[in-house]
């Protein structure tokens, strides 16, 4: 199938499921703070993998992936009512952790360049900001 055909469609059932997400599904076990990070369609159409970051604790995640697996049904007929397709394609709900991997990552590089500033004696933060800094105005 095309590659543009499939990046629409999973672009499509990105915006249907999280608004499903987000508005209609009322499973306390499904965390607030869900979020659809990406959806790949297989190229016959059969089957929808759809990755999922939840703001947690794993409890939190794994009470999430649950509750959203058992509104597969409810997700998938929405889709088939709200998306044009002959046939919907079967969901699977994936977890997905790379926002939390990118944060932890930012905060260790953020620690390691805080002591190489304080070991260079370099504690001073103005070296390291910008000549403008929005303090200087031109019309003076």
């Amino acid at each position: 199938m095309n590659p543009k055909r499939l990046n629409r469609i999973s672009e499509e059932i990105k915006k249907v499921v999280s608004e499903l997400i987000s508005r209609e599904i009322k499973d306390p076990r499904v965390n607030p703070m869900t979020s659809i990070v990406d959806v790949k369609v297989t190229n016959d159409l059969s089957y929808a993998n759809i990755y999922v970051s939840v703001l947690g604790d794993k409890e939190a995640k794994n009470d999430t992936i649950t509750g959203l697996n058992n509104a597969k049904g409810f997700i998938r007929k929405e889709m088939g009512r709200r998306i044009d397709l002959r046939h919907v394609p079967e969901i699977n709900f994936h977890l997905d952790e790379s926002i939390e991997q990118g944060l932890y990552i930012s905060k260790l590089i953020d620690e390691v360049s805080k002591e190489n500033r304080i070991r260079r004696g370099d504690e001073n933060e103005q070296s390291h900001k910008s000549k403008y800094d929005g303090s200087h105005r031109l019309d003076k």
